[in-house]
């Protein structure tokens, strides 16, 4: 006999009717009503509409279920970092909201939710941040307060350790984008790029060597925006090019003799790009945009302010002096707070081809050919007889086109019988190189104009002061060279804030540039330092200077370096870039390093000369960081105090007389480079700003490939004097310097490059959530057998065979949504 089993464990349907399940209540419920709790109250409640709190009621629209709210604060409260707001209500509810109810304005992500979250801003540790918590139902409204109490801004990452991996690394908890690489196309109808050397058309993409970099937001008409965040324009230097990787095989140089393909494609990666780039799920360039340009030395420029059209610029393309033809070598940059780019002219002196003769033919015209000399000798254009005088040596190119002057231009040896003007050679070419250049990123047809008032030298880089309304701005400079000098320029104009959003960018330019007094630096032992005035006819600067008789501000202009030369100036280790804490309004300069700086001729402001193995020889070898403040923190101040914020070595170099700042693993770094402050507009930019410091090294590659740091620097003065020695050859000197305190865990590395590159050129959204970085030259020893570096290929994963490296800008973001470095 077979017996059936009745004990189910409730697996069988046994109930006939049509009454729901509680999935469909469930289902049902969140349709009509949005029920906002969390686990399993939620769902009790969703079902039994707050039975569980107050009893039931008929279950319909009308109904007045109570409601209970509670809101709470979690994540962190340091400036640049998230902070999560958590809500809660019991109960039937319609919506939910967050609103700011005190501080500083902060923008809510999820502010209709439960669970929103926010951007701690940068404000006095202590700040309170409140807010409300508001839920709303059939019977009206419940609420509940939560506040979050502001910290300190700090770095928050862990420093990256030194590599020499051919992959950008970056801290734990951040993402790097490669956003712009060496020949991507800018415009329509240019081809994807090969990067075998075949590729050309270099006007319509990426150049090679990214170097200074600003971000500019914008609006949707295509308008500047200080607060665009995901739309912008990206406009960055092309300082130089790997020659090597541009061409199939290498350059072609038969009987000293270039091929026009080349070295119009070699002129063509110089100069600048503007680029529309945009943020959706992640930062990519727009490559037909009609913003998008590239500003070459091919692109006609003009001359604005003292110099135009002076005697020394004329040239056969432009006799009157007015006009130009390009940009070259620029290396660092400037941001103007009326949204125009500053790309400054570097090494430019070497693109330059001058025969033996050259300076005979000149000093026979007279007066001015022999102070033309003396101004050629001291920029370091000597006469030369080899055949490969002139970087790339494009003087050589026979175009196709024989009425073109696009290739002799870069002759600069004056021809027999042409006029002594310079009308009809291009004996003059040079003097048309060595400026500020002011580009217009929103106005794609705008011809840049050279900024004449703020000198002619080897500019690194041009950076504003703070603009203070009524306050005259100042422009802080380094020029790029061993032993050479720090400058500022003082605007005639004072500051008004309504220019920041001016439509004719660049007559705002004029309005600034143009008129106004160059300084140079002079330092004292004694931490402070003058200003001194580059003006004619003031102290040596007048026709009766034996060592140079200057004519006139013009020729002051032409001619800085040597009027520096005459008021007795402070040379420096090399001033590259400078930069201006927006807090306190401190301006830091990098000097890079300095191969002849020798033991006796140390100083106070350049303390030090030693070896630095496996190097055997002597200099400053690993650059240190100057910073001075200004007396009365006004720009228009002829004085400032001075000391050095930290001095670039290895770690296991001597403490007493080499690592004065105390560095570790975790913060040793070699020759400073690239410098930038955040923005005021977000936590790393306000209160403790964050510095950022990067390098370009050559004395510490044997340990680590380039890098960038992040620091939150003290003020002039933090710290005291120091002696240091130094000592070569059996000979030794004393100095006393200035030290800020040592920089300890504020400063810490951030990023390591790939190989054989250097990190340059940096900015961020307004917000500071999106870091832009450059990667210049990886693999640049290297060449087309010979592949050394295959980034950027190579930085999502392993490539099969060796890519041609290529110079490219990334993009960095904080997975949390934070503040990039804190």
């Amino acid at each position: 006999m077979t017996f059936e089993t009745i004990y189910t464990d409730g697996d069988i349907d046994t109930n006939p009717t049509a009454n729901p399940h509680l999935n469909d209540l469930i289902e049902v419920r969140y349709s009509r009503r949005q029920t906002l709790m969390g686990g399993m109250s939620a769902t009790a409640a969703a079902v039994f509409g707050g039975m569980l709190l107050t009893g039931c009621d008929d279950d319909n629209d009308g109904g007045s279920d109570p409601v209970t709210v509670t809101a709470t604060a979690g994540g962190s409260s340091t400036a640049g970092r998230v902070a999560t707001l958590t809500g809660a209500a019991i109960g039937q509810v319609d919506s939910v909201s967050w609103t700011q109810t005190a501080g500083p304005t902060v923008t809510l992500a999820g502010a209709t939710t439960t669970v929103a979250t926010f951007v701690v801003p940068g404000a006095t540790a202590g700040t309170v941040l409140s807010f409300l918590f508001t839920a709303v139902s059939a019977s009206g409204s419940v609420t509940a307060t939560t506040s979050v109490t502001v910290g300190a801004a700090s770095l928050g990452f862990t420093a990256v350790a030194k590599s020499l991996a051919d992959v950008v690394a970056v801290p734990s908890g951040y993402a790097v984008t490669v956003l712009y690489r060496l020949g991507d196309p800018i415009g329509s109808g240019v081809g994807a790029y090969v990067n075998d050397g075949t590729d050309a058309t270099f006007s319509k993409r990426a150049g090679d060597h990214h170097d200074g970099m600003s971000y500019f937001g914008m609006s949707a008409t295509g308008t500047p925006d200080a607060n665009g965040n995901t739309r912008g324009l990206l406009v960055l230097n092309h300082e130089n090019i790997t020659q090597a990787y541009l061409h199939p095989n290498g350059p072609t140089n038969s009987g000293g003799v270039r091929p026009e393909a080349e070295a119009l494609k070699e002129m063509e990666c110089h100069g600048v790009s503007v680029i529309e780039i945009n943020r959706a799920a992640a930062w990519s360039y727009t490559t037909a945009s009609s913003f998008n340009r590239r500003i070459t030395p091919l692109t006609p420029m003009s001359f604005s302010g003292p110099v135009r059209g002076a005697d020394s610029l004329k040239t056969r393309y432009s006799p009157d002096a007015t006009t130009g033809r390009g940009t070259i070598n620029n290396c660092a940059n400037g941001t103007m707070p009326w949204n125009t780019y500053l790309t400054n002219e570097e090494n430019w002196v070497g693109y330059f081809r001058r025969e033996v003769g050259d300076a005979a033919r000149r000093a026979a015209t007279g007066p001015a050919g022999v102070k033309a000399n003396t101004s050629l000798t001291r920029y370091g254009k000597t006469e030369s007889s080899s055949s490969t005088a002139g970087n790339y040596g494009w003087w050589s190119v026979t175009p196709a086109d024989t009425t073109s002057t696009i290739y002799s231009r870069w002759n600069i040896t004056a021809q027999a019988g042409a006029p002594a003007d310079g009308t009809g050679d291009f004996r003059n070419e040079i003097f048309q190189y060595g400026w500020v250049v002011e580009i217009d990123p929103f106005d794609a047809n705008s011809t840049p104009r050279k900024r004449t008032a703020l000198g002619r030298m080897n500019h690194e880089g041009c950076q504003i002061g703070r603009t203070i309304a009524g306050v005259k701005p100042a422009f802080y400079m380094g020029d790029d060279a061993q032993n050479e000098y720090i400058y500022k320029f003082v605007s005639a104009t004072p500051w008004s804030g309504s220019d920041a959003t001016a439509a004719n960018r660049l007559a705002i330019g004029d309005k600034y540039l143009d008129t106004g007094t160059l300084y140079v630096a002079k330092f004292a032992a004694d931490g402070t330092g003058q200003w001194l005035p580059l003006t004619y006819n003031v102290g040596p600067l007048t026709s009766a200077n034996a060592a140079y008789p200057f004519s006139s501000q013009v020729d002051v202009l032409i001619n800085t370096r040597l009027a520096a030369d005459a008021l007795g100036a402070t040379r420096m280790d090399r001033p590259e870039w400078t930069a201006v804490n927006p807090a306190t309004g401190e301006m830091y300069c990098t000097l890079t390093n300095n191969a002849s700086r020798t033991v006796a001729t140390v100083d106070a402001p350049n303390p030090r000369a030693y070896v630095d193995a496996p190097s055997t020889s002597v200099g400053n070898r690993n650059g240190h960081i100057i910073r001075l403040r200004e007396s009365g923190d006004t720009s228009e101040a002829s004085t400032f105090a001075w000391d050095i914020y930290a001095f670039g070595a290895g770690s296991d170099l001597d403490p007493t007389n080499i690592n004065l700042s105390g560095l570790d693993a975790t913060n040793d770094f070699s020759s400073p480079d690239g410098l930038w402050f955040g923005l005021p507009s977000n936590a790393s930019g306000t209160i403790a700003p964050v510095m950022w410091i990067e390098t370009d090294d050559g004395a510490y590659t044997d340990v680590t490939n380039c890098m960038l740091l992040a620091s939150v620097p003290g003020i002039v003065g933090d710290g005291g004097t120091r002696s240091v020695t130094s000592s070569a050859g059996g000979v030794s000197n004393t100095v006393t310097t200035r030290i800020g305190k040592a920089p300890g865990a504020a400063l810490r590395r951030f990023l390591v490059g790939p190989k054989e590159c250097e990190i340059t050129g940096i900015h961020t959204t307004p917000d500071g959530r999106s870091l832009f970085v450059n990667i210049q030259h990886p693999g640049e020893n290297g060449g087309p057998t010979n592949i050394t570096s295959s980034w950027p290929a190579n930085q999502t994963g392993t490539v099969t065979a060796p890519s041609r490296p290529r110079s490219s800008t990334i993009v960095i973001t904080k997975n949390d949504g934070g503040v990039v470095g804190l």
